[in-house]
């Protein structure tokens, strides 16, 4: 599997994308911005054109007339995946906690960057990845379909957590008042987030590589 992990990196994904999450991360540097929108341009702009590559170069084709496992050809492309949505968020927290640092009075309208809110982002590509990982596998050839589905779902879960936050005195208390210098309720609901991301993943992975092994390639 590491072999095809290494494949995808180096001859399947556009270098750009590597590229992309310290571009994208930046935008965590405007001061009381709609954060949320950082981790969504991984959704937008990389997995429909990383795919779409994949489609173009006959990838699937190519892997298996490799001496390779269906199963394994799923978990190494998920495990690409998620590297890259780690790419995107650590470096976006990176930008975030500077962000902190720069603007320490600010008033944040939507979500500020502080620990809790990286717990909703991971969240947020969970739902991604739990609609578009099964969905793809359908096929393993067909992207578009599973990429829009996911992407609103995505979306309409930041949406909907923002709305909240700003609406819910309690939410924007906790996640942009003082509830951010209680560490505990941060660290919380960042590792709440964070197991929520492992388990709707790992769920996807495994009815991916049921699906996958009903596919027939020709």
């Amino acid at each position: 599997m590491y072999n095809l992990v290494m494949k995808d990196l180096k001859l399947g994904v556009n270098p750009m994308f590597f590229v992309l999450p310290l571009l994208m991360g930046a935008l965590m540097l405007i001061p009381g911005w709609l954060y949320f929108l950082v981790p969504l341009y991984f959704c937008w702009i990389t997995i429909p054109n990383m795919f779409a590559g994949f489609r173009t170069q006959n990838d699937l084709m190519f892997t298996t007339m490799m001496p390779v496992t269906k199963k394994d050809i799923v978990k190494a492309r998920i495990t690409v995946i998620v590297i890259l949505e780690l790419l995107h968020l650590v470096i976006a927290m990176i930008y975030g906690m500077i962000t902190i640092r720069l603007y320490p009075h600010l008033t944040y309208y939507f979500f500020a960057p502080h620990m809790g809110f990286w717990g909703l982002c991971f969240v947020m590509l969970a739902i991604f990845n739990i609609i578009f990982i099964p969905m793809y596998y359908k096929t393993a050839y067909k992207y578009g379909g599973a990429a829009t589905a996911s992407i609103t779902a995505a979306m309409l879960f930041g949406g909907v957590a923002q709305w909240i936050g700003i609406q819910n005195s309690f939410i924007s208390d906790t996640f942009n008042g003082t509830g951010v210098d209680n560490m505990a309720l941060q660290i919380s609901i960042l590792i709440a987030g964070i197991v929520i991301f492992i388990a709707f993943t790992m769920i996807a992975y495994r009815i991916a590589v049921k699906r996958f092994l009903k596919v027939e390639i020709l």
